[in-house]
């Protein structure tokens, strides 16, 4: 007999069913919830054998009348699981959630205004596609809720860890969840492997830190005074005193913090308002290049406009617009434009070590005549567009050839991890679009080769 899951939605649970941003997932992510109770409920548990596939869950949760197609089913019967929004998933009359508590809850996380937040709610809830409830038993059996195999979905005896409210006290979920700030596949790991076994620790991490020991204390009292900014209600505006390297200067700039990321080598505050150049609202701003932080009030005269405004509107930024807006394109300064870019590849170095490998939700390949489409369709200059044709008519249709979406606006307004993994690369990657990020990278090897040349 299976143990009985009794979890209430909190918004812990829900971040973790979420995979991701929760603003983005929410209602995949009660969606996951409603599946767990129907599997392991007790009140709502289906008359379902241990062992299943999706269409024999299907006939048992849905009425007879219930589509069997690809396409989301029209509203077919009010009767039908399909039917039912997800507040009336939420909010029935025998549950125990409090409606008015558990939206300023998600509000509170999330940062998604309350109007969104209801029309959110009163979308069919089930009212999907089949491939996205296939998808849900793969997320299911990949956080060890369901055992795959032979085709088939098994349920679990032993409910496994999970996050607990902070009413609710068992170490080994509320750990499960301290570390959900990770990549999940590396929280999985540091989740089976952060204990010594057998007295000995098998488990360690590596990482290219580039924070000079010099102002590593520096470092971590900024994360200590941020840790107690964002305890306080409201979260206040700081003027950060900045040392930039893109102005060359100390540069004051007044933004509201949201939350601090490590992306390759260092530690970054990503913060609304200001921004060194004064050419974008966003900025990640380097740790270890910070000056000073002063707390301001959200009455101060210098505030700036647009960052006064979402604080009236009671729209300040939060964490996860950050994670969907650096989920449309590659790269961390996902405050810049996103861009086209192709990219060809030598084909064995390709097999050997891009094809099969994760670099961003955009990156994929394509064949040789959508390469041809995509210079066609996006270089607007007719003589541009003929003298890269005709490039890449010297190319092999053999290659590998990739499409991505990349932060990019000229080449002096890029994402350097991304330049500086595009030159890795090099010489078994060609840059065909951007154009202009395409010319640079050819006078900049121009240089290197003549300094190569005459040492």
């Amino acid at each position: 007999m299976s143990e009985i899951f009794t979890d209430p939605p909190h918004i812990e649970l829900l971040q973790w069913f979420a995979r991701g941003s929760l603003k983005q997932n929410l209602l995949r992510a009660i969606r996951l919830w409603v599946w767990l109770r129907s599997l392991y409920g007790e009140q709502d548990h289906l008359v379902l054998d241990h062992t299943f596939t999706y269409a024999q869950w299907r006939d048992v949760f849905f009425t007879p009348t219930h589509p069997k197609g690809e396409a989301i089913p029209n509203l077919h019967d009010l009767n039908c699981a399909c039917a039912k929004t997800a507040a009336q998933w939420l909010f029935n009359p025998k549950g125990d959630i409090l409606e008015t508590e558990w939206k300023k809850s998600v509000i509170s996380h999330t940062g998604i205004d309350k109007s969104d937040l209801d029309k959110l709610l009163q979308k069919r809830l089930f009212g999907v596609t089949r491939r996205s409830l296939n998808k849900d038993l793969e997320t299911l059996a990949d956080i060890k809720w369901l055992v795959y195999e032979n085709e088939k979905y098994h349920r679990v005896d032993e409910l496994p860890s999970r996050p607990v409210s902070t009413d609710e006290k068992p170490n080994t979920a509320a750990n499960a969840y301290q570390l959900n700030f990770l990549h999940e596949d590396l929280s999985a790991i540091a989740q089976n492997h952060s204990q010594q076994i057998n007295g000995i620790q098998r488990f360690f991490v590596h990482l290219d830190y580039v924070i000079p020991k010099s102002t590593i204390d520096l470092v971590e009292n900024w994360q200590w005074e941020l840790k107690e900014l964002w305890a306080q209600t409201p979260v206040p505006p700081i003027k950060l005193n900045y040392s930039s390297a893109r102005v060359g200067d100390k540069v004051d700039c007044i933004v509201f913090p949201v939350c601090i990321y490590y992306v390759q080598r260092a530690v970054y505050l990503c913060g609304y308002g200001e921004s060194p150049d004064r050419q974008t609202d966003w900025y990640n701003f380097r740790l270890d290049h910070i000056q000073s932080i002063t707390p301001w009030e959200w009455n101060h005269p210098t505030i700036p406009q647009n960052l006064q405004q979402r604080y009236q509107q009671l729209s300040l930024p939060s964490p996860d617009y950050i994670a969907v807006e650096m989920s449309k394109a590659w790269g961390f300064d996902f405050y810049l434009p996103s861009t086209q870019m192709l990219l060809r590849f030598d084909r064995d170095f390709s097999d050997h070590y891009i094809k099969g490998t994760e670099r961003h939700d955009t990156f994929e390949e394509i064949s040789y005549p959508q390469a041809q489409r995509l210079i066609q369709r996006h270089l607007l200059q007719p003589e541009l567009k003929l003298k890269l044709l005709e490039i890449l008519s010297k190319r092999s249709p053999k290659d590998a050839y990739y499409q991505v979406f990349i932060r990019y606006k000229n080449y002096k307004q890029r994402d350097n991890n991304v330049i500086m993994r595009l030159r890795a690369w090099h010489p078994k990657c060609e840059v065909f679009l951007p154009f202009d990020l395409r010319e640079s990278f050819t006078t900049d090897f121009t240089k290197q080769f003549h300094l190569y040349q005459n040492p």
